[in-house]
């Protein structure tokens, strides 16, 4: 500490630290005409000021260097808490411990105390970050970890599927396939896509009446590819049925198609024969039926067609052989939403098939074996069924009608 030498003519005088330097030392200069007097200094400590560092209040003697606001007008806009105070890395000397004998005015603090001030964080200010914490890492795990995969609707189940075979009570009959169609009840049926008519269509409460005709008539596309088109019938190919499902059903069916146990019987999709033993003696096939639409559920149309199909068939062993008639009374319930009128396809909810003339002990889930003319069911009947296990097979079986049947002259 030192005092400064006073002239005469000066006036008072202040030597002193600046406030920011800690406490000032001041001294009186003795006037010209007084005896001088002694020059000491007196320690006194900076006085502090009310307000924060925008809009405080300025000290008595002035701010530094004259400038309204102690420079500190460019820092109005910024407010420092105590929470980022006391997180700074440096921390400023005290005016009082800037007295001591130190080169540097700061100091660094601890990592540890640092550490220590920050876990010392308003609970309210950590308990907001934590719910906002959760909610992020929330939103993304339900955004990525969607069960059905992003844009996936839900899972499609296979549809029910049931084939029941009709048995004959005598020998089938058998001739050429015009003379056994026109003494039968089919002798009146249409041929080819055109014995599959559609109904005057109505609008619903959330489809269009020419929605509704769109349904329709993919409906129909459906039935035809399934049970009329003879490269289908054959087992050639299930590309027209295939293209008509939703990808997952076309996985469905590629699965029964191959014989695994837990899809549907592939006869459930299609009416397809076993080529090996059987062949078309005739490929217009005849048929009868009819379609209604509904809405099942706002948003879905459900289309049932129920349909009475006949197929002239013979021996796929030779042309020679006289063809005999296998009758196919199927019903399919098909749904479509929004998305499936406009991609043209279906999902397939429901397919029961009455087919004859077969035999009960006959395999009909891959193909279908009619029993060929002149042919006569086996006197064994299906496979037993055992109730005390719940995956006991069992066939069900029907008897087929003798007026089913062409009533052809002489017999």
């Amino acid at each position: 500490m030192s005092g400064v030498t006073g002239r005469a003519g000066t006036g008072p005088a202040i030597c002193r630290r600046s406030l920011r330097d800690g406490p000032g030392c001041i001294a009186r200069i003795a006037r010209p005409a007084e005896k001088p007097r002694t020059r000491h200094c007196v320690h006194r400590p900076v006085p502090a000021y009310a307000g924060s560092v925008t809009g405080r209040t300025g000290p008595p003697e002035g701010t530094p260097g004259g400038v309204p606001g102690g420079g500190d007008e460019e820092l109005r806009s910024t407010v420092f808490d105590e929470s980022f105070i006391r997180a700074a890395q440096l921390e400023e000397f005290s005016a009082r411990q800037r007295l001591e004998e130190r080169t540097s005015p700061v100091r660094d603090r601890p990592a540890a105390q640092i550490a220590g001030m920050a876990s010392r964080a308003p609970k309210q200010g950590l308990a907001l970050a934590l719910v906002v914490l959760t909610a992020i890492v929330a939103a993304i795990y339900l955004g990525g970890n969607n069960a059905y995969g992003p844009g996936q609707p839900a899972p499609v189940p296979p549809p029910h599927a049931v084939v029941i075979p009709l048995v004959p009570q005598a020998d089938v009959p058998g001739g050429a396939p015009r003379e056994l169609y026109a003494h039968s009840p089919a002798a009146g049926f249409g041929t080819g896509a055109g014995a599959v008519e559609l109904p005057d269509p109505g609008a619903t409460e959330n489809f269009t009446r020419e929605e509704v005709l769109t349904a329709l008539g993919v409906a129909k596309e459906y039935v035809v590819a399934s049970s009329l088109t003879p490269e289908v019938l054959t087992g050639a190919t299930a590309l027209p049925v295939r293209a008509l499902l939703r990808p997952e059903q076309q996985r469905q069916l590629d699965g029964s198609l191959g014989g695994r146990e837990d899809r549907p019987p592939a006869t459930g999709w299609l009416v397809r024969f076993d080529s090996s033993a059987v062949s078309l003696a005739d490929p217009r096939v005849r048929g009868t039926g009819q379609f209604t639409v509904e809405e099942q559920e706002p948003g879905t149309l459900s289309v049932t067609g129920e349909h009475v199909l006949v197929y002239a068939v013979r021996s796929a062993e030779s042309v020679e052989e006289p063809a005999s008639l296998f009758v196919v009374q199927r019903t399919v319930r098909l749904t479509l939403d929004e998305e499936d009128l406009i991609a043209r396809r279906v999902v397939v909810q429901r397919a029961e098939m009455r087919a004859g003339p077969m035999d009960c002990a006959a395999e009909s889930a891959a193909e279908l074996r009619p029993l060929l003319a002149g042919e006569e069911a086996s006197a064994s009947g299906p496979a037993g069924t055992d109730p005390f296990q719940a995956d006991s097979g069992g066939t069900l079986c029907g008897t087929l009608d003798p007026a089913a049947q062409p009533a052809l002259p002489g017999s």
